[in-house]
């Protein structure tokens, strides 16, 4: 039986990793699949784990990169897609990045272990939802057996000295920075404080033929919102 590790850089899936090898459990395999738009710092962190664990980490990519699928795969399906080129912007109910950029090539990765392995999942004590809705035999719960929390996870973390430069303190999530579902604040956090990052999603969403959302482009869509953020200055100066 081999043991994988299931490792996307943040702090459930390092908390989980850290506690595993603190706690002698069997691990045979860590496994990080890069989407080709991660934080930079998330890289940085996950080279600071394979140094701190002494241990290397496996990364998987896909044959062909984030940008590729997002402005030139050709789409299937009906006439209306066949001069359209790119998936562009992913949803949440079409999340092609994480299917092409993640979830294939893992699945693709350990068929060589036949059915002989089993994967650690670092959902946390509080997201009991995702574990119900899983029903994978191959999968295993660590941080819902230690019934760690996703603030425990971070503060295992921070406790033992990572903290991913900061990110953290500005993004509740820090995978694919270019993610659609994130938050406005998130949005607006990485045009303030990543701006190379953010120029990359601004590019992107120039090229793509499908914009931010089918009414606006991702640079109407921040000049809106921080349109709104002066309105309300100005709204609270007159209550002033």
């Amino acid at each position: 039986m081999k043991y994988i590790v299931s490792f996307s850089g943040g702090k459930d899936s390092t908390a989980m990793l850290l506690r595993l090898l603190e706690e002698k459990k069997p691990v045979d395999d860590i496994v990080f699949c890069d989407t080709g738009k991660e934080f930079p710092d998330l890289i940085k962190h996950i080279k600071k784990v394979e140094d701190y664990i002494k241990r290397p980490i496996t990364i998987l990519r896909a044959e062909k990169t984030f940008d590729y699928y997002f402005l030139e795969q050709q789409r299937d399906g009906s006439e209306k897609y066949k001069q359209i080129k790119g998936y562009g912007w992913s949803s949440a109910k079409r999340r092609w990045c994480t299917t092409l950029l993640k979830t294939q090539i893992f699945k693709k990765y350990v068929k060589q272990y036949d059915d002989d392995y089993r994967i650690y999942i670092g959902f946390a004590y509080d997201e009991n939802k995702r574990i119900i809705r899983d029903n994978n035999k191959h999968h295993i719960f660590p941080l819902n057996e230690w019934k760690m929390t996703e603030a425990d996870c971070l503060q295992y973390c921070y406790d033992r000295g990572f903290d991913w430069n900061g990110l953290y303190k500005h993004f509740d999530r820090v995978s694919c920075y270019l993610c659609p579902l994130q938050s406005k604040k998130n949005w607006l956090t990485l045009e303030k404080n990543y701006p190379e990052l953010f120029a990359d999603a601004i590019r992107l969403d120039r090229q793509s033929c499908y914009k931010f959302s089918p009414k606006e482009t991702l640079e109407e869509r921040i000049k809106r919102w921080h349109k709104y953020e002066e309105d309300d200055k100005k709204q609270l100066n007159l209550l002033d």
